[in-house]
């Protein structure tokens, strides 16, 4: 296994570090396991995670009701290898030598869990592509 230096890191980013976010963390972190470090940040993060996101993610046996938003830091920014933004806008600090991804989701604010499985699907089949490219599995 490679060292925690060795791994690529890779943070989600969305305005209420609630839904998207979360979702594609979980993803990464189901799919990959410690050949990645993930992190996730809103921002401008919600005091709770969606519910409906949580129930989606809990349909696929991924429990993510422990999950707190966090706050977008520059640090954090920093520490990552892969940036991926969801719907963040200019609100991201950008720095040289960073990779950064813009992905085009709805956002599932407000929605119902049958909105949210068509973003739940799509987050992990583009989860599922960074991970055969950024950690494949030996």
């Amino acid at each position: 296994m490679p060292s925690p230096s060795e791994r690529p890191s890779v943070l989600f980013v969305c305005v209420h570090n609630a839904g998207r976010s979360q979702m594609a963390a979980a993803f990464l972190t189901h799919l990959a396991g410690d050949r990645v470090e993930v992190r996730s940040a809103g921002s401008a993060p919600a005091d709770t995670v969606n519910p409906a996101v949580v129930e989606a993610m809990a349909e696929l046996g991924i429990d993510i009701s422990a999950q707190v938003p966090k706050v977008l830091t520059v640090e954090a920014v920093q520490a990552s290898d892969v940036v991926i933004t969801m719907g963040c806008g200019d609100t991201c600090p950008v720095f040289p030598g960073k990779r950064y991804l813009d992905w085009e989701l709805p956002d599932p604010a407000g929605q119902g869990v049958a909105a949210v499985r068509p973003i739940r699907d799509e987050i992990e089949k583009r989860i599922r592509g960074l991970v055969d490219e950024i950690a494949p599995a030996n």
